[in-house]
């Protein structure tokens, strides 16, 4: 049986890797400061998703990371994009766009019943 929390949860994890990058592109971040931001506009993520993901995209070279000395427990891992996740981020919003447009060419109709 289909329902629609099911569908918004697989909407969210397609457009994941998107917002991740985005927070990315914007400064280098610490997971945990991704999973804030990415909270704070109500796309809920835990660690256990995020961390396969980040480490992918480095595995890809999408992403690379520094290692910084903390004050409060061991080093802290600071991502940020390389010239491909440069790249690939553009090609993703790009994407985004275009599928946007389409579900809202396609979906204007059906929004007023």
């Amino acid at each position: 049986m289909l329902n629609a929390k099911k569908s918004r949860e697989q909407m969210r994890r397609g457009v994941l890797e998107l917002c991740v990058l985005s927070v990315i592109s914007r400064s280098e971040a610490y997971p945990s400061d991704i999973i804030k931001e990415m909270d704070n506009a109500n796309l809920l993520v835990v660690e256990g998703t995020l961390y396969p993901l980040l480490t992918r995209l480095k595995n890809a070279q999408i992403l690379s990371y520094r290692w910084q000395e903390s004050t409060s427990g061991p080093p802290r891992k600071y991502y940020s994009l390389t010239e491909k996740g440069l790249a690939f981020l553009k090609e993703l919003h790009d994407t985004w766009a275009e599928l946007v447009n389409a579900v809202n060419s396609t979906t204007k109709n059906n929004s007023k019943k």
